[in-house]
């Protein structure tokens, strides 16, 4: 009998090595929870593992207001002629309903980040302090800068630890729509809300007003994975699969209303902050004149019409969408399980959905 115990816990011991890593104890991954269902081989490393766990609940630095809302714009100080933001990154309790809340990586304890807006030619300076428990980097997608300032840690810089600042200074050279993000834990943290918009105007206002709008919107996409009170990074991978989605922080039917009359038109500035997921955007009421992509004017000539538009991770799309008619216009992600919350569709939809409600 003992012999037979103890080829069979041999056996055991031989059967996990092959399945897991053994070598990996609770103590190198700081007792991490792992998505139920994720996939992790025998050589899957105790860092992969950590950028794949939960958001740990003791590094909860603050608890955002039920109703808050991100996106919120960031007025610069002025110092020697440079507008200077200060950014601070921390982890957060965050609503993405009413009636759901998240763990989430947050620029100025918002999800996402401050809006910022700037003009073509501004001396510009970040200074960015970081909370998190782990380090961070921000990149500034799509702009033209001194390769030291652009972002990738551990290539163009060293990231900035626990406790640190880092100071970012430019001077831009484009306008246009785009974004910022973290360009650390790239598995992690921007999936759980290190992102927000970088509105660029150009120097000549006349380019803009040549697009002649009266609205103007911006829609920042993102997934959630969110179970039993845990939030992890949303991936595509088994067991990293979002089941929440929002526009600028909020699923619907939390997200903002827009509100028009008929004749008049809407900016909407697309921006692909998820970094991993494709989305057909989509606007009810008739097709949109697509007028900049990537922070390229379109020529005149070139410009087409379309009532659909892949934003992929990282793409921007400026649109101009016209109010032919009065009634609830929907603008939503064109996969149908994208427009739930929790697998669920209620009063017409949920998730990457918002209503421009248009008057006569």
């Amino acid at each position: 009998m003992t012999i037979v115990s103890v080829l069979a816990l041999s056996a055991g011991i031989l059967w996990s090595a092959s399945y897991a890593n053994l070598s990996i104890g609770a103590h190198d991954v700081n007792g991490a929870i792992m998505p139920p269902g994720m996939i992790m081989t025998r050589d899957t490393p105790a860092e992969a593992m950590l950028d794949m766990a939960a958001v740990d609940p003791r590094d909860v630095r603050y608890t955002a207001p039920q109703g808050a809302r991100g996106d919120q714009p960031l007025e610069p100080r002025i110092e020697d002629g440079v507008k200077v933001f200060d950014l601070d990154v921390s982890v957060i309790k965050w609503n993405i309903l009413d009636d759901e809340q998240v763990m989430a990586y947050a620029y100025n304890q918002q999800v996402p980040g401050p809006r910022i807006r700037i003009t073509e030619g501004d001396r510009v300076r970040f200074n960015v302090t970081n909370h998190l428990p782990q380090s961070t980097t921000i990149h500034w997608h799509g702009l033209i800068l001194p390769n030291a300032m652009d972002g990738p840690a551990e290539i163009t810089q060293e990231p900035i630890q626990p406790g640190e600042t880092f100071t970012y200074e430019f001077t831009t050279e484009q306008h246009g729509t785009y974004f910022y993000h973290s360009h650390d834990h790239v598995d992690r943290q921007q999936a759980l809300g290190l992102y927000g918009a970088l509105i660029i105007d150009p120097k000549d206002p006349t380019i803009d007003t040549a697009y002649d709008y009266e609205h103007e919107l911006v829609v920042q996409l993102q997934e959630w994975l969110e179970r039993d009170g845990y939030t992890y990074p949303a991936m595509p991978m088994e067991g990293g699969l979002p089941n929440y989605f929002t526009i600028n922080g909020k699923a619907y039917p939390e997200t903002e209303t827009v509100n028009m009359r008929v004749g008049e038109k809407l900016r909407v500035r697309f921006i692909g902050s998820s970094g991993a997921f494709i989305h057909p955007m989509h606007i009810h009421g008739g097709p949109f004149e697509i007028v900049e992509i990537d922070g390229f004017p379109v020529p005149e000539t070139a410009r087409t019409l379309r009532d659909t538009v892949n934003v992929g991770p990282g793409q921007r799309y400026d649109v101009i969408w016209e109010a032919r008619e009065p009634g609830k216009w929907l603008l939503h992600c064109h996969i149908n399980h994208h427009t739930t919350n929790n697998n669920v569709e209620e009063e017409g939809g949920r998730g990457l959905m918002l209503i421009i409600e248009v008057e006569g």
